[in-house]
């Protein structure tokens, strides 16, 4: 008899820090793809945005942030780009989630194509990204049948917007799970610092790269 394939999910981020929106969609994903196994990877050099803290301690707040969703696993990804990232797993028609802001960008993504061969996309829709704008995107592609949309509990949280918050000491509970914003103020991290140049913030690159993923 042939072994039965476990169904794998894959969700990947900077996650600094992750939040209860990222949680929340995973949860989802999981539930909508009745997914067995959801690889949790956290980018250790994304290749579109610029990251404040090392991949270890952010690796440490995704492990603490998803331990409530049972099936996830949680590790390192040393590739900057999905398409790298999904052939080094070779996982056999796996899932992966992603936000519907992210999927607005699909198209700019290193080798679009490559990924839906790779990998169906799960993409959670909410309120605040026009589905006009996600339509436009699936017209453009060649395999539209691989991609599924799937409705998350809208949570108004950005990492960037707690990372201001930490960084001006304001309270960041009820957008993090607890345990992440224990280790967050543990840690100090993201706290605004005194430079020579007059400001700035703990751990902060000195510009956003916008190279696609």
């Amino acid at each position: 008899m042939a072994a039965v394939t476990a169904r794998i999910g894959v969700f990947g981020g900077a996650f600094d820090p992750p939040h209860l929106g990222h949680v929340e969609l995973a949860r989802a994903g999981v539930e909508r793809f009745a997914l067995e196994r959801l690889l949790v990877r956290v980018v250790d050099d994304p290749g579109h945005k610029a990251v404040s803290t090392p991949a270890a301690v952010r690796l440490r707040l995704a492990e603490l942030a998803f331990a409530s969703v049972a099936v996830a696993e949680v590790a390192v990804d040393r590739f900057a780009r999905t398409v790298d990232s999904l052939e080094s797993l070779a996982l056999p028609d796996p899932v992966f989630l992603v936000g519907a802001d992210e999927f607005a960008s699909f198209l700019e993504w290193k080798e679009p194509a490559r990924v839906l061969e790779l990998a169906r996309l799960g993409v959670a829709t909410r309120p605040g990204v026009e589905r006009a704008r996600l339509d436009s995107v699936l017209a453009a592609l060649e395999r539209p049948d691989r991609v599924s949309f799937f409705p998350i509990e809208p949570l108004p949280v950005s990492s960037a917007e707690i990372r201001r918050r930490a960084a001006a000491g304001g309270p960041i509970h009820g957008l993090v799970p607890e345990p992440v914003a224990e280790e967050i103020a543990r840690l100090g991290l993201y706290r605004a610092v005194e430079t020579p140049q007059g400001g700035g913030m703990l751990g902060t690159e000195p510009s956003e790269r916008t190279t696609p993923t």
